[in-house]
């Protein structure tokens, strides 16, 4: 027979429970659980629902870029749950990627009650606005009371919304919930939840205001907005004669923009009469600077997100994104054959510029020349990877993720394997950040997973030798504080963690050993051993002269 009057404990089964409905009700499907006692409510109620894929992994850091990458590759929020202490701290660093970048991430951190703070408990540090600014909305209700049930199911409600950016942009969200020993109960029945809609995301408001009408407009896309919409922005621009250059994430761009526009007289031909800017900033400074100096028009178009503009080169901002329907905005198509051809003159060169033999810059034209044939995801580092890729590498047909919010290698493994759950995906990745996010090693990927990781190892961080401190520190201080040279074999890491490891070194191991890995279940580590760090620098120097040689003599 039901208690007339219900225990805390039951109370706060009750509340998760209701929560967790609503959740799903709105359409979560994805939940990462790190291993707590306090956060023991949550974990059961989710592990109760048949609708939630649960992914348990051990380590909290780790796990909250997992949910970065099951958010980017899902388009829709993804819930992680941590107990207290320094477990919801661990969280900080995803939670900075996620509001940087617009993904959603419903973060649920389990507290002690108000009663066991400031008295030396265990596991028990301050969580209020634990994250602070970074999260779209931070709710704490403490304890949970049966008279407050009706805020049950709005409370859910809020969350989602804040995280799906039914209230503004998609970004995390925080929930600090706290729970009272005992900790397992089971729930009452639930209240029955309400005829809401799902919160509604943005609309794309038009933009017919601007004319550009038979000029030479050069549309540049950076990461920011989902997949689903980045393809129909593309689409739009494209149909309206826009030449489209973006960053590594960005699809069916026009490549070889960075090398390029650093040459004056290609720039020269062909530089635009109006710049349209759509989301973040590619990697290319050079891209950068010719916007900078080159005084023409560049308008904002919000309508994909927020535009950034470090540069502050930004004319016009407009809400809106290109519309195929509105005339004003047809560009002169001249200008697009034009960029194509340059583009194809460079790669006609370059398909004849290597040997067997790999390097950096190959790798990465090899790993999205792979991707785009087997329609594969693909995750790109940060550093050099991501350069390379937008710089050297052919358009990517398929679906290309990476942490351009920070811009940091934190997490980059754990977000890779959260891209591949349940799928397949290739990443490629700096030996540096491998070593960095090792702990994502420890739980790999599910089951019908083929997650294929390919680690440039140069031998340190690859992206200080193209700076000023290599040279302007003496070699030896250089290595110490910048190159941080590492001597781990990274295939017998790999292997230590239970999966495959092998090491290539020609074009054709490469090709052999990402073909056989995609057929592969599990994570399979691909070390591709490439010239040192100061070799890498000389041959983009040489790259990009022979560009520059390549276009006078066309």
């Amino acid at each position: 027979m039901q208690q007339s009057v219900p225990t805390t404990s039951v109370v706060q089964a009750t509340f998760v429970a209701t929560l967790v409905d609503e959740w799903t009700r709105l359409g979560l499907r994805d939940v990462v659980i790190c291993p707590g006692s306090r956060s023991t409510p949550v974990a059961l109620a989710f592990s109760r629902r048949s609708e939630i894929a649960l992914h348990v992994r051990i380590d909290e850091r780790s796990a909250a870029f997992f949910a970065l990458g099951r958010a980017l590759v899902t388009s829709r929020p993804v819930a992680l749950v941590v107990t207290s202490g320094t477990a919801a701290a661990e969280v900080h660093a995803a939670v900075a990627e996620a509001d940087l970048a617009h993904v959603s991430l419903l973060v649920v951190t389990a507290d002690r009650p108000p009663e066991l703070h400031g008295v030396g408990a265990p596991q028990t540090i301050d969580q209020q606005h634990l994250y602070g600014a970074k999260v779209r909305l931070y709710e704490e209700p403490g304890v949970a009371r049966l008279d407050a049930a009706s805020s049950w199911r709005p409370l859910a409600r809020r969350l989602y919304a804040g995280a799906d950016g039914g209230t503004g942009l998609p970004g995390p969200v925080h929930l600090n919930a706290a729970f009272v020993e005992p900790l397992v109960a089971d729930a009452l029945e639930l209240a029955p939840a309400s005829t809401a809609l799902t919160p509604p995301r943005h609309a794309a408001w038009s933009a017919a205001d601007i004319d550009v009408s038979g000029q030479r407009v050069l549309c540049v896309i950076g990461a920011g907005t989902r997949e689903t919409l980045r393809r129909r922005i593309l689409e739009q621009a494209k149909s309206v004669n826009w030449v489209v250059v973006g960053d590594a994430t960005a699809n069916e761009t026009v490549a070889y923009a960075d090398p390029l526009v650093r040459h004056d007289l290609a720039w020269a031909a062909l530089s635009p009469d109006v710049v349209i800017r759509i989301g973040g900033v590619p990697a290319s400074k050079f891209l950068a600077q010719r916007l900078a100096t080159s005084g023409v028009e560049v308008i904002a178009l919000d309508g994909g997100g927020p535009v950034a503009d470090p540069d502050a080169v930004v004319t016009q901002w407009v809400s809106g994104l290109p519309d195929a329907q509105c005339p004003s905005h047809h560009a002169d198509e001249k200008y697009v054959a034009q960029w194509r051809a340059a583009s194809e003159a460079i790669d006609h060169h370059l398909s004849d510029f290597w040997g067997d033999e790999l390097d950096e810059v190959l790798v990465a034209r090899e790993v999205v020349e792979i991707a785009n044939r087997h329609s594969t995801a693909l995750v790109v580092g940060s550093s050099m990877p991501v350069r390379d890729v937008e710089w050297w590498s052919v358009s990517r047909s398929t679906p290309v993720y990476s942490n351009r919010g920070a811009n940091g290698i934190d997490g980059v493994v754990s977000t890779f394997l959260g891209v591949a759950e349940g799928s397949s995906a290739i990443a490629l990745v700096g030996d540096v950040t491998m070593l960095h996010d090792v702990s994502a090693l420890v739980d790999g990927c599910g089951v019908s997973t083929r997650a294929v990781l390919v680690v440039n190892d140069n031998g340190g961080g690859g992206i200080f030798s193209f700076l000023s401190q290599a040279r302007q520190v003496p070699h030896e201080q250089f290595e110490s504080l910048f190159g941080t040279p590492r001597h781990h074999d990274l295939a017998v890491v790999a292997r230590a963690f239970g999966h495959h490891g092998e090491v290539v070194t020609t074009t054709a191991q490469l090709r052999d050993s990402l073909a056989a890995a995609l057929r592969r279940d599990g994570l399979s580590v691909v070390v591709a051993r490439v010239p040192s760090r100061e070799s890498n620098v000389a041959r983009h120097e040489e790259l990009n002269t022979l560009v520059g040689r390549w276009w006078s003599a066309r």
